[in-house]
């Protein structure tokens, strides 16, 4: 058996280089990761060349206008991921065993993310351990599941178009979707809407929407009411496509409970149908494979236990007929 001090290559691998391949990987070039590093590009290329001679293998292929990552490199990314993950939770990890709880929890979550229950849970936790802190980092939701699974976040908060297998999830509320139009749309002073009238509209859409995504189910709705073929506009985000909507850049889907302040304002319109509306379901995320520091199994034991005596029915937001 051979002893963890008597394995002589980490001792002697200059560790800086796995920090540098992993910003050269996820700048997709050499000239990125130099600026991103604040290094010269020379350096960076070195650094790089040196971590495939100590490995013996070519990492990263570069020629004119290509880059990609080899099969060895792509490995190595995803080793060197999870270290970066274990070292980030140092920092809480040493504050365990204090009398307050400390530490620091990262939670990567979409831009959608809108629950009045996530939020009364974070106001009491925030109150009862006054020494904790928090950051949040919007991300697509594709993004905020690799963040989780990579160890790059605490937890996450996103839509799935499917259950991750290497992650542990739970409903944290549902929402029901349904179109609208802004005060400016040729239909929003029009007092009886057919669904015929829809057809061929301009719509702004969620890139989740995609077939497979998260959002399909609103594509679907869009295809049943026969809307224009293509989207005049596209964004990630909720505020954008909320923004879209009222400025008459095509009628689109929103939560039919984040709607309902910009509706009782009169900048917004809901649009049939009103029955049989998507329902979308915005899970918590955490990986079992993490070493959770004492703060974040309290947080997740406490919000777990919360979420789990609260019903789904009353964390499902949206009445279809409001």
């Amino acid at each position: 058996m051979i002893l963890p001090h008597q394995n002589r290559f980490p001792w002697n691998l200059d560790w800086n280089l796995l920090r540098t391949f992993m910003v050269v990987a996820e700048q997709r070039g050499i000239s990125k990761a130099a600026a991103y590093l604040g290094l010269k590009q020379p350096t960076v290329s070195a650094a790089l060349k040196r971590l495939e001679q100590a490995f013996g293998k070519t990492l990263i292929i570069r020629k004119p206008n290509e880059f990609s990552i080899t099969r060895a490199g792509q490995v190595l990314y995803a080793e060197c991921a999870s270290i970066f993950g274990t070292v980030s939770q140092l920092p809480a990890i040493m504050e365990e065993g204090n009398a307050d709880l400390r530490g620091h929890i990262s939670i990567a979550i979409t831009s959608s993310v809108i629950s009045e229950h996530f939020d009364e849970f974070l106001n009491r936790f925030s109150n009862a351990h006054p020494n904790v802190t928090y950051s949040f980092s919007v991300y697509e939701s594709d993004e905020v599941e690799k963040m989780v699974t990579l160890n790059r976040s605490s937890f996450g908060i996103c839509l799935l178009p499917r259950i991750p297998k290497k992650l542990d999830t739970m409903v944290l509320y549902n929402e029901y979707f349904g179109l609208f139009c802004g005060a400016r749309h040729r239909l929003f002073g029009v007092k009886d809407i057919s669904p015929l009238d829809l057809e061929g509209e301009p719509f702004v859409a969620f890139q989740t929407e995609a077939e497979g995504g998260p959002l399909e189910a609103v594509s679907m709705l869009r295809a049943r009411l026969n809307l224009a073929r293509n989207w005049r506009g596209v964004s990630s985000s909720l505020n954008e496509i909320r923004r879209m909507i009222m400025a008459n850049v095509g009628i689109g889907a929103l939560p039919l409970h984040v709607a309902r302040q910009d509706v009782a304002a009169g900048h917004i319109r809901q649009l049939p149908p009103y029955e049989n509306l998507p329902l979308v379901s915005i899970y918590l995320l955490s990986n079992p494979a993490r070493r959770h520091s004492e703060v974040e199994t309290t947080f997740l034991a406490k919000i777990e236990a919360e979420l789990s005596a609260i019903g789904v029915s009353d964390r499902t937001y949206g009445d279809e007929k409001s």
